[in-house]
Order: structure tokens, then sequence, then C-alpha cells
């Protein structure tokens, strides 16, 4: 799934949805980014925000408790699958112009999602 980075809550490096029940009549929403589902709620955005930045600090606090280590909803690496022909045209930008191949994806994708 993909989202919108402007309209997500941010906290202590967690990502989480802004949504809205008409049934209901509440904001929900859920941490994007991890294994399992941890859901917040509020009347208002106010109160979204709040619940859910409790939300997360339980969540870290269970982990810690369980003696396990909480997910991170991003890491560092990221594999993908290009084609070959792709992967030999980085590979030779990327040493025409002095770069890693990760400097040089890092540079194409950061041009990308800034654009």
């Amino acid at each position: 799934m993909t989202y919108d980075l402007s309209n997500l809550l941010e906290y202590n490096g967690y990502l989480g949805t802004v949504e809205f029940s008409l049934e209901d009549n509440v904001l929900h929403g859920r941490v994007v980014g991890i294994d399992g589902i941890i859901s917040y709620e509020g009347n208002d955005l106010e109160s979204l925000k709040q619940d859910f930045e409790i939300a997360v600090n339980e969540y870290i606090d269970m982990c810690e408790v369980e003696a396990i280590k909480p997910q991170r909803p991003y890491f560092s690496q990221l594999n993908i699958r290009i084609p070959p022909a792709l992967h030999k045209n980085l590979a030779s930008y990327s040493a025409r112009h002095n770069k890693t191949l990760n400097e040089t994806v890092e540079e194409a994708l950061t041009h990308y999602i800034t654009a």
C-alpha cells in the first residue's frame, strides 16, 4: 500500500494513518510499516495525535516487558529487483561519477520523491 507521507502522523520514528469513519463519526488510524496492528482513535485531530503517541509508547513498553526488540517501521536496507540492463546502467553511471551504487540509487530516489 502507498501512503501520502504528508497525511501521516509521525512520532518517535513511527508513522500512522489518519482516517475517518462516517459510521462512528470518529477519527482513527494504525501504525504503518510494522507487523501486527497498532491502532488508535480520537474525536478530533489533537486527540487522535495523543492516542497515536500513547499507542506507540504502549507498544514500545510491551516489547520491553516481553524482552523483545520493537520493530522499526523502516530500515536502512531496501532490496529491490530491477532489470539487468538498468542495473548495468546504474553501475556505469556510478563509476563515471565516482559514486557508489548506493549513492546513485539514493540520489535518484531522493530526486524522484522530492520532484
